[in-house]
């Protein structure tokens, strides 16, 4: 079996933004002597696409950069059409690739089939934040980190052989993993419930967090086939944290400010059977034999069927040797009000699928919820909404700053409208619908996908899947 590549992917909605990304990455390849192919996979519009792809050209890169944007998506859509023939299908395969979180991503699932596969985010960066007074972990911790203020000082930016960390793990064996590796179960966050990513307690957030190993063996023939590094700047905190912090903040305006940064105090690499902390911002898959399709959808939360899926027996996860740093990008991101929407039915979603799995196999799970949602359910999201707004109201009375005190109303107006006014009857109408409609794509695409994945194998030993090559600007090295 000839030895796989690797093939470094940016999926994006912000091409604006991705010229950077690229040459960022590229410097990191390059410093640590390695050749590898980059691929931008672009939801744009056709609109953005004709006025940001010039700046791709404008990147000066070593490696080759290479494209796929809506041109090429719809010669991909096209290719699958016409190898199913079969019209009844037509809007399954549309669905499944749809401008989205996760059709995105299943565009790099196709092109990378038979390679391994790094995916880092539009606003990643190939280093981590790493305070300059390290403390050594306790037993079975194997990260601790807190925020900090953007004004404070006490850590460095810290650059790491991205890929190289995903190469020493990806597609091996427990037995080929490096002795530095812990090994365990899973891991448990202080201040995160991990297999829904929300905060835990009510009104507040952590200002420091551990990760800890839960010890258990691992099968010597189990075999990595997700990964990803640790992460600094924005990290895993939901978007009432974010609330929290402008409620908290008396001198922040705008609540889409970020004047909080999270960084690492230290950290170790470690394999578990199971990873609730699935990051696909920061990634690595073994895609060589095919992987699940990401959730097609626009809620945050398309990476959450790999969570499922890696708990099969045989297959573990890791978090690498390495850092990347997010920075949240506030541009094209949805208001803060249906941010808070959407992770609300991200949550519901999470545990209605979770309980009623019933089977995993090598390209995808099975799941017996069909989108339904009771009242109860429903009165409790608006409970937990309310009780926030309510905590905004107060905060807004108390505040002297009137464009402070302005920004805090509109935020609460803003909630309001997007949780329809608070009425219960309401909410549950259209919170059902929109489950409804999301389980029922899941259910369709989760059905196809497999026949879908032989196409692209047998076209792709033919000839390349639709790109094109950037002609941008070499480095001469």
């Amino acid at each position: 079996m000839r030895k796989p590549e690797t093939i470094f992917v940016i999926p994006t909605h912000r091409l604006r933004d991705v010229a950077k990304t690229i040459e960022e990455y590229d410097k990191n390849f390059w410093a640590n002597g390695h050749a590898t192919k980059i691929i931008v996979f672009d939801d744009s519009s056709l609109g953005n696409h004709e006025k940001y792809y010039p700046l791709l050209e404008q990147t000066q890169t070593v490696n080759d950069i290479f494209y796929v944007g809506p041109y090429e998506k719809e010669q991909f859509i096209s290719l699958l059409n016409e190898r199913l023939r079969d019209r009844k299908l037509e809007s399954l395969v549309k669905n499944l690739f749809r401008p989205s979180y996760g059709g995105n991503r299943n565009f790099t699932l196709m092109y990378t089939l038979g390679n391994l596969m790094v995916s880092s985010d539009d606003d990643m960066r190939p280093y981590g934040l790493i305070e300059t007074s390290p403390e050594s972990l306790s037993e079975d911790e194997v990260s601790r980190g807190k925020l900090i203020k953007a004004e404070e000082h006490g850590f460095i930016h810290k650059s790491f052989d991205i890929l190289t960390a995903f190469e020493d793990v990806l597609g091996k064996s427990i037995t080929q993993i490096p002795e530095n590796f812990e090994m365990g179960e899973l891991i448990v966050d202080t201040s995160m419930d991990l297999e829904t990513n929300t905060t835990k307690g009510n009104f507040g957030y952590f200002k420091e967090n551990s990760l800890f190993l839960q010890k258990n063996k691992l099968l010597d023939d189990s075999v990595v086939k997700i990964a990803q590094t640790f992460r600094t700047g924005t990290n895993d905190i939901d978007t009432i944290d974010f609330v929290n912090i402008y409620l908290e903040n008396e001198n922040q305006i705008n609540p889409d400010d970020l004047n909080d940064f999270y960084i690492l105090t230290n950290f170790r690499p470690v394999i578990t059977n199971k990873n609730w902390r699935m990051d696909c911002g920061v990634a690595g898959y073994d895609n060589r034999l095919g992987l699940p399709p990401f959730f097609p959808t626009r809620l945050r939360f398309e990476d959450y069927i790999y969570r499922l899926w890696i708990q099969q027996e045989g297959i573990v996860a890791a978090h690498v040797d390495a850092v990347q740093n997010h920075t949240r990008n506030n541009y094209m991101r949805n208001p803060l009000a249906s941010e808070i929407f959407n992770e609300e039915i991200c949550s519901l979603l999470k545990k209605k699928i979770k309980n009623n799995i019933f089977h995993l196999d090598d390209l995808g799970i099975k799941f017996d919820y069909y989108g339904e949602v009771t009242l109860q359910e429903s009165e409790e999201i608006l409970e937990k909404i309310a009780a926030i707004n309510t905590q905004i109201l107060k905060t807004a009375a108390s505040t002297q700053n009137h464009q402070r005190q302005h920004s805090l109303q509109l935020f609460s107006d803003n909630l309001s409208r997007v949780f329809y006014g608070f009425d219960p009857d309401f909410f549950q109408q259209n919170i059902s619908r929109i489950v409804d409609d999301v389980i029922s794509q899941f259910h369709a695409s989760l059905e196809i996908w497999p026949t879908l994945v032989e196409i692209c194998y047998l076209q792709k030993d033919k000839k390349n899947l639709p790109q094109i090559k950037v002609k941008n600007k070499k480095i001469k090295i």
